[in-house]
């Protein structure tokens, strides 16, 4: 089974590959996470040679291990926006200095099969530098991101996505104790900004390493 379903993503990444590229998009293909990994330490960095670099939430880029090695690479300067030493106040400053990185690491929310990135910030750091900053973005995306279309992308993030990382997150918002999105108004919501990444601007900027393998949220 574990085969076959392999197979079956093998064929529709290729497919979603060919749609992100005619969108701007470089990508790379992983079968596993190690080997994602390995790609981004023995082809993209080199290529990059970035000065400084940072990243956005992702729970794909901590479990790749990617997170420990480019905090403690000496090849360039880590912001380390998940340092919990830092204060509220600090973590938020470093968010923004890391708006100007030479490259920035995160994961998406969603993928629809025509290419298209949707994401949802509490902050709005890892939309923005999605967005617009650093001169380079790296996603790591898991098959279990690709969705048919915008409203999949749409319901996956916010009735599967937000309640789960509220969890993670031990957040104080309703939808801990529902499973489900209550559109809140608590102090906790993370759901705030939303963004729909059509096309990679310049193109080339943005990089996605597709993984045939479930990863993250």
């Amino acid at each position: 089974m574990d085969k076959t379903m392999d197979n079956y993503w093998s064929l529709n990444l290729a497919d979603l590959r060919e749609q992100l590229e005619n969108n701007g998009f470089d990508v790379y293909m992983a079968a596993t996470l190690d080997d994602a990994r390995t790609i981004v330490i023995d082809e993209m960095l080199p290529a990059l040679a970035p000065k400084t670099v940072s990243w956005g939430g992702s729970v794909t880029l901590a479990a790749s291990g990617l997170y420990d090695y480019l905090r403690d690479c000496p090849d360039f300067e880590a912001l380390d926006t998940w340092d919990k030493a830092l204060s509220l106040e600090e973590k938020y400053e470093l968010r923004r200095k890391a708006l100007l990185v030479d490259c920035f690491f995160a994961g998406t929310n969603a993928v629809t099969r025509d290419g298209r990135l949707v994401n949802l910030d509490m902050y709005g750091n890892r939309t923005g530098a999605i967005t617009f900053g650093p001169r380079n973005v790296v996603l790591l995306v898991g098959r279990n991101k690709v969705v048919p279309d915008l409203e999949r992308a749409m319901e996956r993030v916010k009735e599967y996505v937000a309640p789960v990382n509220t969890m993670r997150l031990k957040m104080k918002t309703p939808c801990v104790k529902t499973g489900y999105c209550m559109d809140c108004s608590s102090p906790d919501r993370i759901c705030n900004v939303w963004t729909i990444t059509e096309k990679s601007f310049p193109k080339g900027r943005i990089k996605i390493v597709l993984i045939n393998s479930d990863e993250g949220f």
